[in-house]
């Protein structure tokens, strides 16, 4: 029985099987799952994605069993993408492959061990957004026929526009110029779905980064709700529990980039996914105020977390651990596995340290030491 794959219940200008921009290479449909259905299995059965269960969101895997890793935090992320895209009548499915696999690249140490792995290298930058898209074009090594995973291009010009519409191709160019044999318009606005997943990220990672630092006791509740913003939510009433005032506030935020993404639909008069490719900015946005909060939140959650001592000491010890490990691979070439002569020197040991958990990196430095 050949049964079709609808999308019946969404919006016009929602990413759609019928608007499928293809992939790179050939493929067999399935009878029994949508295109970005496939997008989203194929990263959950991938090595990459496993091996975020050991990768620091801000704490290290073993410091609690309640931290975010960069697996749960993933997870987080997806959920509330596709609550809001539920409700905007858009694609869970690519907004759930698309939040699944956005952190990818991050290397093991969390930003530190980014911060570290960019300055080791002579000519060129690490940048883990696109080390995402390196894995999943290049890395993952699931199919004899090719390279990656053969996603959608829906899927990668989503992940290409995490941040928005390409200003500077200049890093693309350096660390991955596979991606100009895609077919995307980088000056343009990415699909609604990879603007919700974008703006999901935010979300989760300002309310959940709260909730670890008020379980880490890097800041009390009293200092967090002396935030102008938090003061108005909660009208200075510091008897709200440790997890109410993450839920609020979780809700809060998402609630508000319903409604104001609502308007700007009407606003903006789109009918189709077309028209929403051919933005210069984004259509899925949170109201102004929000905005201004998120940013007071961001400037509280870097002073009383990210530059906590306690954190700042372990970044030092993680951007030794990457220094020591490069080092000692750039002397020590054959021992990385897969190697590609196509790539530079720093590129290889960079794609090999970056797919590291913190625990293999802690292992294999304990050995080299």
């Amino acid at each position: 029985m050949n049964l079709k794959y609808k999308y019946s219940n969404l919006a016009s200008f929602a990413s759609k099987d019928n608007n499928f921009l293809g992939r790179k290479y050939s493929y067999y449909p399935s009878n029994y799952r949508g295109e970005f259905q496939r997008d989203r299995d194929r990263v959950i059965h991938s090595n990459s994605f496993r091996r975020l269960k050991y990768k620091t969101q801000v704490f290290v895997y073993y410091e609690g069993d309640h931290f975010r890793t960069r697996l749960t935090h993933s997870l987080e992320v997806s959920q509330i993408a596709r609550s809001i895209a539920r409700i905007l009548k858009l694609n869970e499915d690519l907004c759930e492959v698309l939040s699944l696999a956005h952190d990818l690249g991050h290397t093991p140490f969390g930003h530190a061990g980014e911060k570290a792995l960019s300055e080791c290298m002579d000519v060129d930058i690490f940048d883990h957004n696109i080390q995402s898209l390196r894995i999943l074009l290049l890395l993952e090594n699931t199919y004899n026929q090719h390279k990656g995973l053969n996603l959608s291009i829906n899927c990668i010009d989503g992940l290409v526009k995490h941040n928005g519409p390409i200003k500077n191709l200049k890093k693309f160019k350096n660390q991955l110029p596979e991606i100009f044999n895609y077919d995307i318009n980088f000056s343009n606005s990415g699909s609604l779905e990879a603007q919700i997943s974008s703006l999901a990220d935010d979300i989760a990672y300002n309310c959940h980064d709260i909730d670890d630092g008020l379980r880490a006791e890097l800041f009390t509740k009293d200092e967090l709700l002396n935030l102008k913003f938090l003061k108005i939510l909660f009208k200075k009433n510091i008897k709200f529990s440790k997890e109410e005032i993450v839920r609020k506030l979780l809700k809060y935020l998402v609630t508000d980039l319903i409604e104001n993404s609502l308007n700007q639909i009407k606003i903006t008069k789109i009918k189709n996914i077309k028209e929403v490719y051919n933005k210069k900015s984004n259509i899925i946005s949170f109201s102004n105020n929000v905005y201004d909060g998120l940013n007071e939140i961001k400037e509280f959650l870097k002073h009383n977390m990210y530059n906590h001592k306690s954190i700042k000491k372990w970044n030092l010890k993680s951007e030794k651990i990457i220094n020591v490990l490069f080092k000692y691979f750039k002397k020590n070439k054959k021992k990385i596995t897969n190697f590609d002569i196509g790539f530079t020197d720093d590129r290889n040991i960079a794609d090999y340290i970056s797919g590291m958990t913190d625990k293999y990196a802690l292992n294999i430095f304990n050995s080299i030491k």
